[in-house]
């Protein structure tokens, strides 16, 4: 039984690409990578120079962005390198750095788009409250919960894997994640699945019960509002909130339920895996900020009409 240090080089499982692929699927992946990047950059620096952007629903808001664009820079680029270069190798503390921001990433999505939910709940439901119930130290408060939650559930999977002595040196994945770093051990890792689990289940919990609660509040507002313009600008928000939502948990869910199961394809876990850090950053600022009136208005100027 081989025990790796933690300077080991690790090998990565790769992708089967054919003869002639190599460089189409590099380019296509780039092409992704700076819109991305560009489309959130931008959002961030909307919200960052613009005074009419400096209001409680946008500084939620900048979280999103910033999420995924650590999200995204962690695994993405890693990836498109070993495929131009067909270098698969990566050193366990870098692995261990970039399964921790993935999972800080895919953890933050909950939080931020539960904290979004409620913003919306007291924006719809208690209009002639919301200046006085979301202040600055409100706002502050709501922005630090979220990333305190996030941290404290990551680092205490971290934790307990780094625990464990490793006696492989393959992951069998693209990019490094706990699962595929827990594969690595060998030790007993019942702790380890039974906490991670937990942990993932109360995320999920906290997540849905603040935006269920939010959205049950806010389509009971629609159905006695006989506001019209109102009433549509509240569901075209909670669309577009449900549809990111959904999206990122049927790619996660299937995720990790396939690191459980023997007979699932490991290039349809990588491909799946890879689409939590890729759909969410791509949608998310053209639903949250394209979508939305004042920065629509910001970036094309005052003839646009009003969505959200």
């Amino acid at each position: 039984m081989e025990n790796v240090s933690i300077t080991f080089e690790l090998s990565l499982d790769p992708f089967f690409i054919p003869d002639g692929a190599r460089y189409p699927i590099f380019f296509f992946g780039l092409v992704i990578y700076l819109f991305c990047i560009s489309c959130n950059l931008t959002l961030l620096g909307l919200i960052i120079a613009r005074r009419n952007l400096h209001k409680p629903m946008y500084f939620i808001l900048f979280s999103l962005p910033f999420n995924d664009l650590v999200g995204i820079t962690a695994m993405l680029p890693k990836v498109l390198s070993d495929i131009l270069t067909d270098t698969h190798t990566v050193y366990y503390p870098l692995c261990v750095l970039q399964g921790f921001l993935l999972h800080m990433y895919g953890g933050g999505v909950l939080f931020i788009l539960a904290a979004m939910a409620f913003d919306r709940y007291i924006a719809i439901c208690s209009p002639l409250r919301y200046n006085s119930l979301m202040t600055p130290r409100v706002v502050v408060a709501i922005i630090a919960i979220v990333w305190a939650l996030d941290f404290v559930f990551i680092f205490t999977i971290f934790v307990l894997q780094a625990r464990l002595p490793r006696c492989k040196s393959k992951l069998m994945n693209v990019f490094c994640d706990n699962p595929s770093l827990l594969k690595m051990t060998c030790g007993n890792t019942f702790i380890n699945n039974i906490t991670g689990l937990f942990n993932t289940a109360l995320m999920q919990i906290i997540s849905i019960s603040v935006q269920a609660v939010s959205y049950v509040k806010i389509l009971i507002a629609c159905l006695v509002t006989r506001q019209n313009e109102a009433r549509s600008k509240a569901i075209n928000t909670c669309v577009a909130q449900l549809v990111i939502f959904f999206t990122f948990e049927l790619t996660s869910t299937f995720t990790i339920l396939s690191h459980r199961f023997q007979n699932v394809s490991p290039d349809l876990q990588k491909i799946m895996g890879m689409l939590i850090f890729l759909v969410p950053p791509i949608l998310n600022p053209i639903v949250y900020g394209l979508n939305s009136y004042e920065i629509r208005r910001t970036l094309f100027g005052s003839h646009t009409k009003v969505s959200i």
